[in-house]
């Protein structure tokens, strides 16, 4: 039995003296320690090693009363698999030299068995399961098949994604075969994560927000939920979409635990548009983590307060940036950890 239960039982949806508090990309670059490691290994070494994976994944958890770990990898590590082979490049970040183009280039694209291709994935959980000793969960996560797209299509980062929404737009069926093959690789991938031991998974839309509310539910939704309706019965499932507010009314129709929100949102709408059913993750503003610790203690008990202790995970809108100072970023756990219902509320 995991001894600090209190992120499930936000998933389930029970009453709790505080929210559960972790945050997204927490196993990352804003420490010293982590640091010290890039220093050293390039990233999908460190990606792709399960020593290293399974240190990152519990260094902040040794800094920080957190609530929940979430395994160091990456979302690219599912194209790698199915033979995509994606780069970490210097000052660029994610680059495929030959980006997925045609139908045929689709057609090419396999889909794996994840045993045989991402097996050092699995190995990290369970050095991770054994460092974390059942004090606290520990979440697997992976991209959705409308932002593992962009990737492969773009062959690199972008701020619109334009080369994708062409690609889609112009060659729906070639980008429905590829969408349809990431998802199949991802279940795969996810619920071998869950066999080895994750209580939870989390699904990462991190450029849903480019597509128009009907384009998503063409490219991006309808795939999510294939993902959701194969892990739900196995595990608990988080979706979040980084600027989707607009689909929450959809989203909450299937069978998620939770649903996160970015900083883009009040917490009131978004508790309207889920009818106060659902649980909500979310969603402080990473670049408010350069307030001073007093200013980020003040904002996390007001963004507590409108959500509500119950059914609700405090997190990032997004990933924690880089140059947070880490006093911050504990200023934001503690913030939550300390946090009293207040008379006023």
């Amino acid at each position: 039995m995991i001894k600090n239960d209190l992120y499930l039982k936000a998933l389930r949806g029970e009453t709790v003296e505080r929210p559960p508090v972790w945050m997204m990309r927490q196993a990352g670059r804003y420490l010293p320690e982590f640091i010290a490691l890039r220093d050293k290994y390039d990233f999908f070494t460190r990606c792709q090693t399960p020593e290293l994976a399974s240190e990152i994944t519990v260094q902040p958890i040794r800094r920080f009363p957190l609530d929940a770990a979430i395994l160091f990898s990456d979302i690219l590590v599912v194209p790698q698999a199915m033979g995509i082979d994606f780069k970490m490049k210097e000052s660029v970040g994610p680059w495929l030299d030959n980006p997925i183009r045609t139908m045929e280039q689709v057609q090419n694209v396999a889909v794996p068995d994840v045993n045989d291709t991402l097996g050092y994935v699995f190995d990290a959980i369970e050095l991770t399961l054994q460092k974390l000793d059942n004090e606290i969960p520990l979440i697997g996560f992976a991209g959705s098949p409308w932002t593992i797209l962009c990737y492969c299509v773009e062959g690199k980062g972008s701020k619109a994604f334009d080369i994708a929404k062409s690609f889609c737009f112009t060659q729906p069926e070639a980008a429905h075969l590829l969408l349809q093959k990431i998802t199949d690789t991802t279940i795969a991938y996810l619920k071998r994560k869950v066999e080895k031991g994750v209580s939870a998974v989390q699904v990462f839309d991190s450029w849903g927000g480019m597509l128009s509310p009907s384009d998503y539910q063409e490219f991006s939704w309808k795939y999510i939920n294939q993902i959701v309706e194969a892990l739900s019965p196995l595990t608990h499932v988080v979706v979040f979409g980084k600027g989707c507010w607009f689909a929450l009314e959809d989203m909450v129709q299937s069978p998620v635990s939770a649903l996160g929100v970015d900083w883009t949102i009040k917490p009131e709408f978004a508790r309207t548009l889920t009818n106060h059913t659902m649980t909500l993750q979310g969603n402080f503003d990473p670049a408010r983590l350069h307030s001073t610790p007093e200013t980020i203690k003040k904002m996390v008990t007001e963004m507590i307060n409108r959500f509500g202790k119950d059914k609700y995970i405090a997190n990032l809108g997004h990933g924690i940036l880089p140059n947070i100072p880490v006093e911050n970023a504990e200023a934001f756990i503690r913030a939550v950890v300390d946090w009293k219902p207040s008379a006023e509320f």
